[in-house]
């Protein structure tokens, strides 16, 4: 396993460009955290960012404390791959329903009726957007 302050490398960079489940765990919540799979997508500026009800409890821990990470790993059949990245999260008002629309198209098949009806179903809703700003990275590969 190898930490680095706070880069993502290309390697990684690949790895969260595929359409895999991240595993997102919040500061303040039980011992020990909760994760849950959420869809992520990696920005320009190498943060991390997803979409959440404005109300989930996530939410209410990140506006306490601002601590999340997010672990994604390669799926089975492949070689052993994992990366971590940790560190301050920001909860923004926008943006979260773009965001939704690209995540759908990635991990979705949009041209399943089913589908499209349940991007329909969350573009009504509303959504906050959570950016995670990488501090550490930890990556381990075999």
């Amino acid at each position: 396993m190898s930490t680095d302050a706070s880069s993502l490398t290309a390697q990684d960079l690949e790895l969260l460009r595929r359409p895999l489940y991240g595993f997102l765990s919040v500061a303040g919540g039980p011992l020990p955290p909760q994760p849950r799979p959420v869809w992520f997508e990696v920005t320009a500026e190498d943060t991390i960012q997803l979409f959440t009800g404005p109300d989930t409890l996530k939410v209410r821990r990140l506006r306490r404390d601002p601590r999340a990470s997010i672990v994604v790993a390669a799926p089975v059949g492949e070689r052993e791959r994992w990366l971590s990245v940790a560190g301050r999260t920001t909860v923004e008002p926008d943006g979260a329903h773009d965001l939704a629309a690209r995540l759908a198209a990635r991990y979705w098949n949009l041209d399943d009726p089913a589908r499209a009806d349940d991007l329909a179903g969350i573009l009504a809703a509303d959504w906050v957007r959570l950016v995670i700003h990488p501090e550490t990275v930890s990556r381990y590969m075999y």
